[in-house]
């Protein structure tokens, strides 16, 4: 039996998630902008309710799709707020289009999403070396950095603490605990 950070427990979809996505570095924009999305919706839930509407938030935004999202009008949003496969929060929805629209202006800016978020990490993985969930921490002075820029950037629900849980999942900081199977895989 593989050995594993103790958050994602026996629940299959969060099994699958820590297995195979949660750490490993993302160097794809539209896998960027889904992350800011979710991550964004994620805010007060849990993110075992998040993956588990994945699926339909891909549907319903247009497989996360910046430009598209970026032109959402009124009439869409309304749309999606009658979704019940996403979570139908007005200001996580408006958000998506907000969001999209200053990660365009990003990707002009840059000439990739991925090109300037991972430069509050050094362009490279931070390998932290805990021994349990207890000693992970909620936000960095990298995280705390991310948010304040993005926020000027008219970027929304991009907290330190969802900063620093996008960083997990995208890879830019190895959090799997060091007896977890996955940590040493992610650190090569």
């Amino acid at each position: 039996m593989k050995n594993r950070c103790e958050w994602c427990g026996s629940e299959p979809i969060y099994v699958k998630y820590h297995d195979e996505e949660w750490g490993v570095p993302v160097h794809d924009d539209i896998k960027h902008f889904e992350m800011i999305i979710l991550d964004g919706a994620q805010a007060g839930l849990s993110w075992l309710t998040v993956l588990r509407k994945r699926e339909n938030y891909r549907k319903a935004f247009n497989n996360f799709n910046p430009k598209k999202v970026a032109k959402y009008d009124e009439n869409k949003i309304t749309k999606l707020l009658d979704n019940p496969g996403i979570i139908r929060n007005k200001l996580k929805v408006r958000s998506a289009v907000t969001n999209a629209q200053a990660f365009l202006k990003v990707q002009k800016e840059f000439g990739s999403f991925d090109k300037y978020i991972w430069q509050f990490v050094g362009g490279k993985p931070i390998i932290n070396k805990w021994k349990s969930m207890k000693e992970l921490p909620a936000t960095s002075k990298e995280s705390d950095a991310m948010s304040k820029d993005l926020r000027k950037r008219d970027f929304k629900f991009v907290g330190s603490t969802i900063c620093y849980a996008y960083m997990q999942a995208a890879g830019m900081v190895n959090d799997h605990v060091k007896s977890c199977f996955r940590y040493s895989e992610l650190k090569k």
